[in-house]
């Protein structure tokens, strides 16, 4: 049963990461949250380059425990891990994100390789489709995997930056960036707490 709490941890990093970009984006002159990444918070010479990398690593914390609450669940349900290591795969994304502070070119070598973690949605789906326990949470899942690939669309239109899309985004580019981190985030917040409480319940009734 203790093992569910760390179900938990996936709401704990949404809620560690939202408050975190905003309030260290107060703190940077100038920065508009609306037109600006969230990564120009933490770069170099920023005044919240330390807090910003202390901030990604605690929120990748989180997520490994997530992802381990997750991979418990599987094994109790006899579903595939698979989910929960692609999760445990977005902690070293962002660990990677924040350590190497833009414009290190490694930054966004690890900025890219999000893309593998934001593809846990549609694995799980795809995995647990056939177990009914798990049904709410595949169906939500399959709605946040539409969802993610219209933001990774938006958020790759960067890589033309004369496409008529890119142009379009641009004065908002940075709302366009926080709806990718919404999304998979809150993703993670709603799974563990249908896996908690789902948990819970199968506990219960045992």
């Amino acid at each position: 049963m203790w093992r569910s709490y760390r179900l938990l941890f996936g709401p704990l990093a949404a809620i560690l990461l939202f408050f975190g970009i905003v309030g260290l984006g107060l703190v940077v002159p100038g920065y508009s949250q609306v037109r600006q990444t969230v990564s120009e918070i933490g770069e170099m010479g920023s005044p919240a380059q330390i807090p910003f990398a202390i901030l990604l690593v605690s929120v990748s914390a989180c997520v490994v425990v997530f992802a381990m609450g997750v991979r418990d669940i599987s094994s109790e349900a006899g579903r595939s891990s698979l989910p929960a290591y692609v999760i445990g795969f977005m902690a070293l994304s962002v660990t990677g994100v924040g350590v190497f502070a833009y414009p290190h070119p490694l930054h966004g070598i690890f900025g890219l390789s999000e893309l593998i973690g934001d593809l846990a949605p549609l694995i799980l789906a795809l995995t647990w489709r056939r177990d009914s326990r798990m049904s709410p949470v595949v169906g939500f899942s399959w709605v946040m995997t539409g969802l993610l690939w219209i933001s990774i669309a938006l958020n790759l239109s960067s890589l033309n930056r004369h496409a008529a899309i890119f142009t379009s985004v641009q004065p908002f580019y940075g709302l366009v960036q926080r709806s990718l981190f919404v999304l998979w985030f809150g993703w993670c917040a709603v799974v563990g707490v249908m896996l908690f409480r789902g948990n819970r319940e199968f506990d219960r009734k045992r």
